[in-house]
């Protein structure tokens, strides 16, 4: 296979087809990059040939992509960003006039995405933050610059060219509505007994325990998957499923929904949680900004739930888990 010569290839060609990938038009282009239609005709003719692909034909009134160009725009955004950033004038990050975008992955903590967003909006009202879900491919978004901070759990090792910020543990806090029937003799049996719901918010955090519990060979009856925990409140509120989370998911939305906080009467062990970002960007000071914003709300607020709800905690009824083979 013979290899390109990157020596014949001109940059801007890259840049204009970025632009025309998502205005999917040569006037917009022209207009937005300020050069001619001409001249981003003609880029655009160079690059079909250095690429050997018509890469956008016009369809009607607009122009539509190949499924060459398809695959490689997503390849194509992180190396020119990559540049700009390289080539970007060394100036120091100031929040007040910034317009800087920060994306984050993470599940939906909604108390610590509000708290902040009001810090940021209050510091750096010309930043924008996009919260993006937390998927499998989110180190290699991270070593691409896709992403600039990430959180998960479970992970027992970060792939290398990652720095990580470990939080303190959580502890597992079992929910439902507050009339749910295993109030009343909540232990094992209960915990069997009733179906539960339960959030897979990516395939790479490890679940916090698997259908068969690492306990004593405890069982729950998993009835329903969801990818997101946002809505999980809701549904605990109209049905007789139980929900296995971390405090810090639940403990201000459990009261609006009138729902419960019981301590599980199965063993699950406390879960690694952390923060990382890529080793390239460690020094960066924006990073560092959005960082120490991030993490100490987490920080905090986690500490707020857990403190919360340890004080309204239903615990296992002592009889029935005597009857049941002992305490957990």
């Amino acid at each position: 296979m013979n290899e390109i010569d990157l020596s014949r290839v001109d940059l801007n060609l890259l840049v204009i087809f970025e632009v025309l990938m998502d205005t999917r038009s040569v006037t917009a282009t022209a207009e937005q990059i300020g050069r001619t239609q001409s001249a981003v005709s003609h880029a655009l003719s160079r690059l079909r040939e250095q690429l050997g692909d018509p890469l956008l034909v016009r369809v009607g009134g607009t122009m539509q992509p190949s499924p060459f160009a398809e695959a490689i725009i997503d390849d194509v955004r992180p190396i020119l960003r990559s540049i700009r950033r390289v080539i970007a004038p060394r100036t120091l990050f100031d929040p007040a006039t910034s317009d800087r975008v920060f994306r984050i992955a993470m599940p939906t903590l909604t108390r610590v995405i509000a708290e902040v967003s009001a810090r940021v909006e209050a510091e750096a009202p010309g930043v924008r933050i996009e919260w993006l879900p937390a998927h499998r491919d989110v180190y290699a978004a991270l070593s691409e610059g896709l992403i600039d901070l990430a959180h998960l759990g479970g992970e027992p090792r970060l792939p290398d060219g990652l720095d990580e910020q470990v939080m303190e543990p959580f502890s597992w806090v079992t929910f439902a509505r507050k009339d749910h029937p295993a109030l009343a003799d909540w232990g094992r049996e209960a915990w069997r007994r009733y179906p539960h719901l339960m959030v897979n918010v990516t395939r790479s955090m490890q679940n916090p325990f698997p259908v068969s519990g690492p306990s004593g060979g405890e069982t729950r009856r998993v009835s329903a998957m969801i990818g997101d925990s946002a809505g999980v409140a809701s549904i605990l509120a109209r049905s007789d499923f139980l929900a296995t989370f971390p405090a810090i998911l639940m403990a201000w939305d459990m009261e609006a929904h009138g729902l419960v906080a019981m301590q599980p009467p199965v063993d699950l062990a406390p879960v690694l949680v952390r923060f990382f970002w890529s080793s390239r960007l460690a020094k960066d000071a924006g990073g560092i900004w959005i960082r120490s914003i991030v993490i100490e709300a987490y920080r905090r607020l986690q500490a707020e739930a857990e403190a919360k709800l340890s004080k309204s905690l239903l615990h296992p009824c002592q009889h029935v888990q005597a009857a049941q083979g002992g305490g957990v």
